[in-house]
């Protein structure tokens, strides 16, 4: 399908968002989802989307960040994004991730596989890449509200799997779907009794630790920082399900 009939078959939304790039989301989502857009099928590139939905190219990309985090689509360096195959439910669904004892089992899990995808990250890491991260943590910080920061937070963690050009690190992790982000799911700062302000800007502060170790290349330090703040947030909820537990 060309570019053309590609993008007649993804209508503009048709009420006006306050999140441009929801939009957009909404739109693919609806296209991919209805069987508009097929698996294997090429999105229109930056600048089609760009006229056809009379958007910025950075809010184009945010929307892509968003689609890829949803599991939607895959981009791939130099050649284009294109829509992935619909994944079947997984072990890592709201029906089967239900307490916090649960969600410290998956940040095990994530330990083991984020630590090495940060590592691997930093050595093949493309400086688009990098410059999607830094994005990424722009719009955490400034994220209206904490379902969008929750988002953004999910595409930070997708981008660095993205970057090790590993497909099954990309698979593994996307199909953790909402609960790669445990504060998706629990509010850890409060039930641990944190400040919210202050455990935002530690997460910000391990976030920013890692993404510098990969854009300066050095894995080692992206490795440790991933554990760092990953150990981090398993010792929050730690201590969140003592309280629970009383």
């Amino acid at each position: 399908m060309n570019q053309i009939a590609t993008a007649a078959s993804v209508a503009p939304p048709k009420k006006k968002h306050r999140n441009l790039a929801q939009g957009v989301v909404e739109a693919f989502t609806s296209s991919i989802q209805g069987g508009t857009l097929k698996p294997g099928e090429k999105l229109p590139t930056e600048s089609v989307i760009m006229e056809m939905h009379g958007v910025s190219r950075t809010v184009v990309r945010e929307a892509i960040s968003h689609l890829q985090a949803a599991g939607l689509v895959q981009t791939r360096h130099g050649i284009g994004t294109f829509v992935l195959e619909p994944q079947p439910s997984n072990l890592f669904s709201s029906d089967t991730i239900r307490t916090i004892g649960d969600v410290l089992s998956i940040l095990e899990l994530r330990i083991s596989l984020e630590t090495e995808a940060a590592w691997l990250a930093a050595t093949r890491r493309s400086e688009e890449q990098v410059q999607q991260m830094d994005a990424a943590l722009k719009r955490i910080i400034t994220a209206p509200d904490r379902a969008g920061a929750v988002e953004s937070d999910k595409a930070f963690h997708l981008l660095i799997a993205q970057a090790t050009g590993n497909r099954y690190f990309i698979d593994i992790l996307s199909d953790l779907g909402n609960t790669i982000i445990p504060r998706a799911r629990l509010d850890s700062a409060q039930l641990a009794h944190d400040d919210p302000v202050a455990y935002q800007e530690r997460v910000n502060r391990e976030h920013d630790d890692i993404y510098h170790a990969i854009l300066r290349q050095d894995a080692e330090a992206a490795r440790a920082a991933m554990r760092t703040h990953l150990s981090n947030s398993r010792e929050r909820l730690r201590r969140a399900q003592q309280e629970v537990s009383g």
